[in-house]
């Protein structure tokens, strides 16, 4: 009868806990009373946030200065779109009835058949879907004839008001 060797049994990655009927901890053991660590809470300061919020702010001034500009030029080309539009409306009525609306009938005459015009001669839908406002708000300005040609179309402006320079100049067809 032989007797064979025991085999070494291998450790276990952790230290077991010493004390009977806890269960076994991952980690070292340091066989030291546990102590309440009062550690970094989740979070933010209130200075982080104060440091983010002016960041915000001052990205927002940046963009805004930028941004702001280009809407008042924007409004310039719209009005400028628009005016041509309506000119070309009003040229399909002219070659159509032989002469502009009148002052009187206005611009609305280019979206339904105005009183005392031939409606056989007149185009079935008018010669534009609808009048469009100005990009303040208001609505455009018409005189037949023109101060500026035989027929004329223009908006006041930011301003609303005759005259005026930058965003607060009137624009007009014969520009």
């Amino acid at each position: 009868m032989s007797i064979e060797p025991k085999e070494a049994v291998a450790k276990p990655p952790f230290a077991l806990s010493e004390v009977e009927g806890q269960a076994p901890r991952m980690g070292f053991d340091f066989a030291q009373p546990e102590r309440k660590v009062r550690g970094r809470r989740n979070g933010f300061t209130l200075v982080e946030l104060m440091v983010v919020i002016v960041i915000i702010g001052l990205l927002a001034t940046i963009v805004a200065l930028n941004v702001l500009p280009s809407g008042d030029t924007a409004r310039v080309q719209k009005a400028k779109a628009d005016i041509a539009t309506i000119e070309q409306g009003l040229e399909l009525y002219r070659l159509q009835l032989g002469s502009y609306p009148t002052t009187t009938q206005g611009l609305a005459a280019l979206v339904s058949a105005p009183a005392g015009v031939d409606a056989g001669r007149y185009q079935a839908g008018g010669y534009i879907k609808r009048l469009p406002q100005d990009p303040w708000g208001r609505a455009y300005l018409y005189a037949s004839p023109g101060q500026h040609g035989a027929a004329d179309v223009w908006t006041l402006g930011a301003d609303g008001k005759d005259g005026g320079e930058g965003i607060d100049a009137d624009i007009g067809s014969w520009q």
